[in-house]
């Protein structure tokens, strides 16, 4: 009989060593497993697509939207290859489950004038001020997440070559063209940093906070917050706000959207494919207006 606690412990080595996903991804993966595994009363061997569906069942009962559904299902997915691939199981029980149908939701973003006034409320009479212009200018201008932001490092710059190297989800990395705009912004900010605090494990963090330790994802956000409520943005955005934003400007100009998911890291084609949903969605808007302009032109001449 398969052992649980051990087989967590090694499927969570699993999951950080072979498959390289982030601690985040990993913590959730963990916990689903074991929702699932508290849900049944049969040992993992004999886990059948009926005790599968009885799960999705019960969690869709429970109240849980689609995308929470077919997370948790995938976490279980997770689990049970595992276990077929080291031979811990004779059969896949999961491999028939039909994962629940999730609605993609087009990202908010900003347009090109709200992002400019985004970055004319930044007070730049102090340090701290030219270091959040150049987040801001990197979050924008390169499409960063935050957490690949936090982490980016000094020996991540080739200015004379004209990109950063960006390490993203499972330690991946790529090369991210970097434009002048934030080139100079984050040139101002290094001369602001050399009469900064600078912790010396971690002096090779590009950006610190004020005690010049490694800043926080929540500072990020709450950066990005605070100058969206100075700039008088009512939007409700974030610092993934500003990914969305590059993805779409970049699209909107006619950007090839393979380049783009390389850009942006993302594994799937689908998942940069929304940002063609929303230029889609933009012209069809823009021409149900001139029809409605035109129509009523006509009906005025009747």
């Amino acid at each position: 009989m398969i052992d649980i606690k051990i087989e967590m412990v090694e499927y969570k080595a699993y999951l950080l060593l072979e498959k390289r996903l982030s601690a985040n991804t990993i913590e959730a993966y963990i916990r689903d497993c074991t929702s699932f595994i508290e849900f049944i009363s049969v040992p993992l061997e004999e886990v059948t697509l009926e005790h599968i569906e009885q799960y999705v069942t019960s969690i869709y009962d429970a109240g849980k939207i689609s995308s929470t559904q077919a997370r948790m299902l995938s976490g279980v997915k997770s689990f049970f290859t595992y276990l077929y691939i080291y031979e811990k199981i004779e059969t896949l029980p999961t491999e028939l489950a039909a994962t629940p149908k999730v609605a993609r939701k087009i990202p908010s973003y900003l347009s090109l004038k709200e992002v400019e006034e985004l970055i004319a409320s930044i007070d730049l009479s102090g340090a701290l001020g030219h270091r959040n212009r150049a987040i801001v200018e990197l979050l924008y201008g390169c499409g960063l997440r935050v957490s690949e932001l936090v982490e980016l490092k000094i020996s991540d710059l080739f200015f004379d070559d004209g990109y950063i190297r960006v390490v993203g989800k499972g330690d991946k990395q790529r090369l991210v063209p970097i434009g002048k705009h934030a080139i100079d912004s984050i040139g101002h900010y290094r001369e602001q940093r050399r009469n900064m605090p600078v912790v010396k494990k971690h002096q090779e963090l590009l950006f610190l906070n004020r005690r010049g330790g490694c800043i926080s994802r929540v500072m990020i956000f709450l950066i990005v917050k605070e100058l969206a409520v100075k700039a008088g943005i009512t939007k409700k955005i974030s610092p993934h706000t500003l990914r969305h934003t590059f993805a779409s400007h970049l699209i909107q100009g006619g950007a090839d959207v393979r380049a783009v998911q390389q850009m942006l890291g993302h594994e799937s084609i689908a998942t940069t494919e929304i940002y063609i949903h929303i230029e889609g969605t933009q012209r069809r808007e823009s021409v149900e207006k001139l029809f409605d302009i035109t129509h009523c032109k006509i009906v005025a001449k009747l």
